[in-house]
């Protein structure tokens, strides 16, 4: 997933320079756009980060506040819509710091070489550094405009301080809860289901396509952490006349191999929910429903036949707690 969404409280903490385009844009949900004929008081106005043209020694930088700390696999630098006004080099740095901008003194680590960029181009960086760090230094060289920053991987939440029977939501995407695989994601992705809050539109959430054959559409996701299960909330906030009619959900302790093969093996898992009736826009909470499993670490959301489902929270307690 992308660390560096604002969604979970990450944030652009500091940039040596945004003249031209406000650093908070670097790290904006949507797609970057360009709109043909827009400015504002200092110039074209671009979506993304991008600094002064630089008349002195040296180069600009921004530091990105992950909103928790994440294990980081790799990077993605998007440049769309910057042609003439992009940063011909970039690296990346990382640290774990309880600062809200960490100085040079924090330990930062070089995790990328210099790297070279293009215009109006995407490019992915994978890296190797498994410990997990709470902030992201971009430097670019020696000024100009990235679109948007992504920082893939995963949440490393921290349970040390949670008490004994303290319930949490298990897949929340703060815990560590995350989408592996859906049938079809045509309308809005299965991460959306994990993400805090409320839906804020009907694109904030998992919707399938219209089916017109037989069957029913599911979603496959992994909780943070193991847990036993006390109550299971499915949000269609916003879904009035695209809700599934019903739902299901199987669970089990253990899955393993690709996201293909564990949907695979997610057909016969054991039923937590049993088929149960759906409305639209309206959080529906099910406890006495839910079968004696044991802990579960897995879960398949199912829906007859389609449609969207805006969160989905699993409220427990940690099976090693």
């Amino acid at each position: 997933m992308d660390l560096a969404q604002p969604r979970l409280g990450s944030k652009v903490v500091y940039a040596t320079d945004d003249f031209f385009a406000d650093k908070a844009r670097l790290i904006a949900p949507a797609e970057p756009v360009f709109i043909p004929g827009k400015y504002d008081a200092n110039g074209k106005w671009m979506d993304g980060w991008e600094s002064r043209r630089k008349r002195v020694p040296g180069h600009d930088w921004c530091v990105v506040r992950l909103g928790v700390p994440g294990v980081v696999a790799g990077f993605e630098i998007d440049t769309r819509h910057f042609t003439g006004n992009y940063p011909p080099g970039a690296a990346l740095e990382v640290c774990r710091s309880g600062e809200t901008a960490p100085g040079d003194d924090a330990g930062w680590i070089k995790v990328t070489p210099r790297l070279d960029l293009k215009g109006d181009d995407r490019v992915y960086v994978p890296i190797e550094h498994p410990e997990p760090v709470t902030h992201v230094r971009l430097h670019i060289f020696p000024d100009g405009g990235v679109a948007r920053l992504r920082v893939w991987g995963r949440v490393v939440p921290d349970f040390s301080k949670l008490g004994v029977d303290e319930v949490i939501d298990l897949l929340a995407l703060a815990n560590g809860g995350r989408g592996i695989i859906a049938n079809d994601e045509h309308y809005g992705r299965v991460e959306n289901l994990t993400a805090p809050g409320r839906g804020v539109h009907m694109g904030d959430g998992w919707e399938t396509r219209r089916r017109r054959e037989p069957g029913h559409d599911w979603a496959i996701l992994e909780l943070g952490a193991a847990g036993l299960i006390e109550a299971v909330t499915v949000d269609t906030a916003h879904f009035k006349g695209n809700y599934p009619n019903r739902c299901s959900i199987q669970a089990t302790a253990a899955a393993q191999g690709s996201p293909q093969e564990v949907a695979e093996q997610a057909q016969n898992w054991p039923v937590l929910l049993p088929e149960v009736k759906l409305s639209g826009d309206h959080v529906h909470v099910f406890r006495d429903e839910l079968a004696s499993l044991g802990p579960v670490k897995f879960v398949r959301l199912n829906i007859y036949p389609d449609g969207g489902v805006s969160r989905l929270r699993l409220m427990g307690r940690l099976a090693d707690a």
